[in-house]
């Protein structure tokens, strides 16, 4: 709009060139670049006053179109340049205040099936949805995930500076979800080396690349071509079995696999005969299953893996339990 305004007062001016004076023209010719020139000093309000009107005429297009023209030329720039920078000044506060209070998050590399099922997991079980960055180069990815609350950050997560400004460095727990292993193993290098401290979940999709991406620095790695593969095929040799498995795998329905603590009521006792159907034991950060002769006793500081009803709250002790002291506990 700005540029219309000057051509056109530009033409305005040249085809009206016989009522102006240019008092540094001995010939007193008005040149398409005189009235170039006369515009843009006109409506910057700088004035030189070199060339000006002299016939009513040309006083009055002056009066008329083009002062209003130079309002309305101010007003824009003005306007515009106010608008961005207020914009900007938002959203650096904006930026200001989500790094201060981003710490202890968590960072999903990748919005696709993996990564929002991941993120609706982690929500479900009580993480907050201003808790999670998510970070992916596709646009849609990003619209969709502003638009269902995240904090989104545009761009590859291989770079530094990208995972840098998703504050990975201050993470907990980085997901990495991308559709190739490669970029999974180089972002997985490049986490481990701004987090020594993260604990990394990558997906990969062929299961020779998972000791390559376990000594990138994951912690742990899902092999999702293997686990649909295996799902697939104990579903074609016992759809039942395969229906108690897909039950296990989604989220608020049937059964729910869960990880919680040992209550102290629990102590000594055999796995077998707890209320949840234990199916593995945590001592030690080992993992042992239910069987195992090491943990026949449960002890003081064990962690359970449970299979349980998923109305209940996955990380909670059973109900008829709650607020009874946890096994870890001081006395």
């Amino acid at each position: 709009m700005a540029l219309a305004i000057l051509v056109g007062t530009v033409l305005l001016v040249y085809f009206d060139r016989e009522g102006y004076v240019d008092g540094n023209d001995p010939n007193n010719e008005i040149s398409l670049l005189d009235a170039f020139y006369y515009t843009t000093v006109t409506l910057s309000t700088t004035g030189y006053g070199d060339i000006a009107p002299f016939t009513p005429q040309a006083r009055l297009v002056n009066a008329l179109v083009i002062t209003p023209a130079r309002i309305a030329f101010l007003v824009l720039l003005i306007g515009t340049t106010l608008e961005v920078l207020a914009s900007q000044g938002r959203e650096m506060i904006r930026v200001s205040r989500w790094r201060n209070k981003m710490d202890q998050h968590v960072v999903v590399v990748g919005y696709g099936t993996k990564g929002r099922s991941a993120i609706e997991t982690l929500v479900n079980n009580g993480y907050a949805r201003e808790a999670i960055t998510v970070v992916d180069p596709s646009p849609v990815a990003v619209a969709d995930g502003n638009r269902d609350g995240m904090v989104v950050i545009a761009g590859d997560a291989t770079r530094r500076g990208v995972l840098r400004q998703a504050e990975v460095e201050k993470a907990t727990h980085v997901i990495i979800t991308t559709d190739r292993d490669d970029s999974n193993v180089l972002v997985t290098l490049t986490v481990r080396q701004l987090n020594p401290d993260a604990w990394i979940v990558a997906a990969v999709r062929e299961h020779e690349n998972v000791p390559l991406m376990r000594q990138s620095g994951a912690n742990s790695v899902i092999t999702s071509s293997d686990a649909v593969g295996r799902l697939l095929g104990l579903s074609s040799m016992s759809p039942t079995l395969g229906s108690v498995m897909e039950d296990l795998m989604t989220y608020g329905e049937g059964l729910e696999v869960a990880e919680r603590d040992l209550l102290v009521n629990e102590v000594g006792k055999q796995p077998q005969r707890l209320p949840d159907q234990v199916i593995a034991v945590v001592r030690d950060e080992k993992v042992y299953r239910y069987f195992d002769p090491v943990v026949s006793l449960l002890a003081r500081g064990d962690r359970l893996i449970v299979v349980r009803p998923a109305k209940e709250l996955p990380w909670a002790p059973r109900p008829g339990t709650h607020g009874e002291d946890l096994a870890d506990e001081d006395d």
